[in-house]
């Protein structure tokens, strides 16, 4: 097996163009880390391109047609984005969808989330997911959304890159002309509105959208909603964070699904 010793090395500095957003667009590559991920990736039949293991790892994986190169330890830790590296790092391909591939997938649901101009990695790797978890058809990212293949949201997500299909869309008006397209009913959280998200029939071909930490979601999508929901709250606490919003409408969509298949559950 190859070993690199040198930051000069081709493979290396490929690598660690990779830890730079520019260049993950480039190239539509990106790198995962830690032995949960590469196995998840391999089992998910991503397109990955190279295996690159510290020369301390002892994991003794198998990754049949893939090119694994080893790389000395201090190296290694230059690639890692984590304080203990466990010692295995893959590049894999993005999968990239079109707007036909997109609506095409099939998924437990035909609900999406959009995601609108989110920053925080935690609650963007946390939302896609749930929307995973949730069996969700797809999840939309507006332009302006933190990038999805950064480390943090990699790691947030847990994998579920690799089976959620994901599409961008450059402005709010082309979010909503294609929702309308496909015949989703636009679902805007709105903390002062007067609807409880119960209330709404969310079950199918729903795409709720979650907005800004900060800023909420934006006044194109408000307008264009057929609904405004909250969540609704006890005492002084004007908002919950942006992924834990998110679930609550996601598995109220799950729990209206369930209730729809099985009418009588539940009943005695």
């Amino acid at each position: 097996m190859k070993l690199i010793i040198s930051a000069d090395n081709q493979t290396f500095k490929k690598a660690v163009q990779l830890k730079q957003k520019k260049y993950r667009d480039e190239q539509n590559r990106y790198l995962i880390e830690g032995p949960n991920l590469v196995h998840e990736a391999y089992r998910s039949n991503i397109d990955i391109e190279m295996i690159l293991q510290s020369e301390d790892y002892c994991g003794g994986d198998a990754f049949l047609d893939i090119p694994t190169v080893t790389i000395r330890k201090g190296l290694f830790h230059k690639l890692s984005d984590t304080e203990s590296p466990q010692g295995i790092l893959a590049i894999v391909k993005k999968r990239i969808y079109t707007e036909e591939e997109f609506f095409t997938q099939q998924a437990a649901s035909s609900n999406l989330i959009v995601l609108d101009r989110l920053q925080d990695p935690g609650n963007i790797g946390t939302i896609l997911r749930t929307a995973d978890a949730a069996g969700f058809h797809g999840a939309i990212l507006l332009k302006g959304t933190a990038d999805i293949y950064s480390s943090k949201i990699v790691r947030a997500a847990a994998g579920s890159l690799f089976r959620l299909p994901v599409l961008t869309a450059e402005t709010p008006e082309q979010v909503i002309e294609l929702l309308k397209k496909y015949e989703k009913k636009i679902i805007c959280t709105a903390p002062n509105c007067k609807k409880n998200y119960y209330d709404v029939d969310m079950c199918e071909d729903a795409a709720l959208i979650i907005g800004n930490e900060g800023n909420g979601v934006c006044d194109e999508f408000l307008i264009k909603s057929e609904y405004l929901v909250k969540i609704p709250m006890e005492g002084p606490i004007e908002s919950l964070n942006a992924a834990m919003s998110a679930g609550i409408l996601m598995y109220e969509s799950v729990r209206q699904r369930h209730q729809s298949k099985y009418p009588n559950r539940g009943k005695s």
